[in-house]
């Protein structure tokens, strides 16, 4: 069982940086591969960066490209997304995730934490 909050939502204004963290308990994090993803009001839930757990591999959805920046750290069993010039209008709620190879699927999800972007 991987227990997953994440943190750093909030109000931001138009053309500023964000960081979302999320905090995974367990001592196997770095078995699992880790996820962002988000959720518009009205629309579906949609992937948007992920992270291998040994090597650190990143990918990321087409749209975050350039500005989203994934990364982890296996000592504090933590991962973070950086998000840079957001863009106006925008709201969403962010959820971390973490998966096993054995199963290539997400198993685990945090109840999300709110990004709201100010005109």
């Amino acid at each position: 069982q991987v227990l997953l909050v994440e943190s750093g939502g909030g109000l931001v204004q138009a053309g500023g940086s964000l960081r979302l963290s999320c905090a995974a308990s367990g001592r196997t994090f770095s078995s699992f591969f880790m996820g962002w993803f988000r959720q518009a009001p009205g629309k579906e839930r949609e992937f948007v960066a992920s992270i291998s757990g040994s090597s650190g591999s990143t990918y990321y959805a087409g749209s975050a490209k350039g500005r989203f920046t994934i990364s982890r750290d296996n000592a504090k069993n933590t991962i973070d997304l950086q998000v840079k010039d957001l863009k106006p209008g925008g709201k969403a709620v962010y959820y971390c995730a973490a998966g096993q190879v054995s199963t290539a699927s997400y198993s685990y999800w945090g109840q999300g934490t709110q990004v709201t972007v100010s005109s």
